[in-house]
């Protein structure tokens, strides 16, 4: 397992990571950020759904960047995704590393100073964003990832998985807050949610494929 410590700024992310930048050549290797919680949750599902979208990832030969840690949901698609032969990157704030939860086995294990600093490496490294089910950092992560996308800092598909309907609260109230005048119509499907991790990996694959053929 490799370890790299800061933010090694002056680094660019190409000479750690050769093929960090999507191309139209076909030749990147895809990588999604996968934001989730650090525990199971109550449903047996949350956690069938996680290894279903590590292995689904792995299958469609897609990179996963994740939180680091060796828990909860966290761990679970990770190791899904290891288990098939995926390069995994795990990106963890000293703070968490502190508390002993780092995954052991990834491919590559960063550890940056600050939260703030974990979300930018995760957008950085990532060519699209899936939020499986997890708490206020979960949310927070794949709101900011939208929000980013609504200033057009990035054309990346941020994606919900919807198991066992965990998010329609937050879909009614996105449907609300454009009712209400705070969100404009076009980009409420900037966040797009789909049932399975079946279907967010074929998200993926289409709009890499829509790059490709541009």
């Amino acid at each position: 397992m490799k370890r790299r410590t800061g933010t090694q700024k002056t680094d660019p992310a190409a000479s750690r990571y050769p093929e960090y930048t999507m191309t139209t050549s076909g030749n990147h290797r895809l990588r999604v950020a996968v934001y989730c919680g650090s525990s199971n949750g109550n449903n047996p599902a949350f956690a069938a759904e996680a290894r279903t979208l590590g292995a689904a990832l792995a299958a469609a030969g897609i990179g996963l960047v994740y939180g680091g840690a060796g828990i909860g949901l966290m761990g679970a698609v990770a190791d899904a995704a290891l288990a098939g032969g995926a390069e995994v990157i795990g990106v963890l704030p000293h703070l968490l590393n502190e508390k002993e939860i780092a995954h052991t086995r990834l491919t590559a294990l960063e550890t940056v100073p600050t939260m703030h600093e974990r979300k930018a490496r995760m957008a950085e490294l990532a060519d699209a964003f899936i939020a499986l089910p997890g708490g206020y950092g979960t949310l927070e992560e794949v709101l900011e990832a939208v929000t980013w996308a609504q200033l057009r800092l990035h054309a990346k598909p941020c994606i919900l998985v919807n198991t066992a309907n965990y998010w329609d609260g937050l879909l009614t109230f996105l449907d609300s807050a454009v009712n209400a005048g705070f969100l404009k119509a076009k980009y409420r499907d900037l966040l797009r949610a789909v049932p399975s991790a079946a279907d967010a990996v074929e998200l993926i694959a289409a709009h890499a494929n829509a790059l490709v053929s541009d």
